[in-house]
């Protein structure tokens, strides 16, 4: 089947500018918080301590980001598009402001969690409102812009938090945070349409939304762990809980994800495995920072843009890649060219590489974040458009929830990768990277059976 659609041009977005700015502005500041805190952390602890709790950052917000976008149905219901993106950025710049005058780690956390609540319910929106928001004709181009600023925000993340701490002002990270969300909240009443509600209100899925935090919350800890044994036993439990939550989800009457998704020859459920599994290749970003200075000698500048470009990949090629009118050839060579991208890279990790190595290493991530950004909006728009009547919100809304979990399972499966290759970074490295090639390949299954 070809997920080939009539595809609108970005001039006809540009008529939409003010909700494309919300849409694409909301996601952009969870994107971006994601990764800010890894840059300015550092020399955050070494203002108010708390170095145990250190990792914790991460995990506290990403558990409060998966709750958030599991109850976008229910706020959309209550409150409205306009109502809830209004809550989303005030919650948000609540939670950036508390990280600003944190004087202790713990109040750090409860920031964190709270910046998670506002940004989970943003990037839900954001999926969720391109259904409504914006019309048929339009969604590849919304779905590509609002995708796009994930890329972004791996690229301006650890940007704003490095020149923070470059100058010793971490806390002027979370400022701007928090200005910029006000800043997106003044263009909600004029940018949405009226309406965006819910014809009835969703259950709440209190038990697959119990089950989905605990996985998440399970390999977040994996992530954070030195002992390999452990990292592995956290994995295993988180699996065992997504399990579960599947296992609940088919029989539930409140369900997170829509119930085509778990009927017999469900195409939504290899849409959003294919999803899962490109998003999830960010998470080798993490990483690379350590092997550009470690292996190919680069000052730590030098080294983040070397892991921003395969962001930068995923971006650029996304915005292009919207344009495509017959799709699935892009979607079936995503998954195949990050899986390359990770190989030829692994293949180019030695001991003390020359200069010439070490700048090869660009063109390839940049090529490895084009499978990513090729097939992304694509997938988006197929997921909106093979839901039943009825469900194509809920469809929309599920990708929000995908694409979180890729963030924590991805991060907690680069850490044992890595771990599994110590003490050697050249080891670290070729592990972490074929690794994730093996991951990538599994998507040329999932994304023959998507297309």
């Amino acid at each position: 089947m070809s997920i080939g659609q009539d595809v609108g041009s970005w001039r006809e977005l540009g008529r939409h500018t003010s909700t494309s700015v919300v849409l694409a502005g909301g996601v952009l500041v969870g994107a971006i918080t994601i990764y800010v805190a890894a840059s300015l952390l550092p020399t955050a602890v070494q203002d108010i301590g708390g170095r145990p709790l250190y990792a914790w950052t991460m995990t506290a917000f990403l558990v409060a980001e998966v709750v958030a976008t599991m109850v976008v149905g229910q706020t959309l219901f209550r409150f409205g598009g306009k109502g809830s993106y209004l809550i989303g950025f005030g919650v948000f710049a609540a939670g950036s402001v508390l990280c600003a005058v944190s004087p202790s780690m713990p109040v750090l956390l409860v920031g964190r969690g709270i910046q998670g609540l506002g940004a989970g319910l943003l990037t839900g929106l954001g999926f969720a409102l391109i259904h409504s928001a914006l019309p048929p004709r339009l969604w590849s181009r919304g779905s590509a812009l609002i995708s796009a600023m994930f890329g972004v925000g791996n690229f301006a993340g650890p940007a704003l938090g490095g020149f923070s701490a470059q100058f010793g002002s971490w806390r002027s990270a979370f400022v701007v945070l928090a200005v910029v969300a006000a800043a997106l909240a003044v263009f909600v009443p004029r940018a949405l349409p009226r309406g965006g509600r819910p014809a009835q209100a969703p259950p709440v899925p209190v038990v697959s939304l119990s089950l989905i935090v605990g996985a998440t919350g399970a390999v977040s800890m994996a992530g954070i762990l030195s002992g390999t044994l452990a990292m592995a036993a956290f994995i295993a439990l988180g699996l065992v809980l997504v399990a579960a939550f599947l296992a609940t989800e088919k029989r539930a009457v409140a369900s997170v994800l829509p119930g085509s998704v778990y009927r017999r020859g469900s195409r939504l459920r290899w849409i959003y495995l294919t999803i899962m599994v490109l998003a999830s290749g960010v998470s080798v970003e993490t990483f690379l920072p350590l092997f550009g200075q470690r292996l190919g000698g680069l000052p730590p500048a030098a080294a983040g843009f070397f892991a921003a470009a395969l962001s930068l990949g995923w971006s650029v090629s996304q915005l292009v890649s919207a344009s495509a009118r017959e799709t699935r050839r892009l979607v079936l060579a995503g998954p195949a060219c990050l899986a390359a991208g990770f190989v030829v890279l692994g293949l180019l990790q030695t001991e003390q590489p020359s200069l010439p190595v070490v700048l090869a290493w660009l063109p390839v991530l940049f090529f490895g974040g084009m499978g990513i950004g090729i097939a992304m909006p694509h997938l988006s728009v197929a997921a909106m458009t093979s839901a039943p009547d009825g469900e194509g919100g809920k469809a929309a809304a599920g990708i929000a929830t995908i694409l979180t979990m890729s963030t924590a399972f991805g991060a907690a499966v680069a850490g044992l990768l890595v771990n599994l290759g110590g003490p050697s970074v050249l080891t670290s490295a070729r592990w972490l990277l074929f690794g994730f090639a093996a991951i990538s390949t599994l998507g040329l299954f999932t994304a023959r059976r998507a297309a």
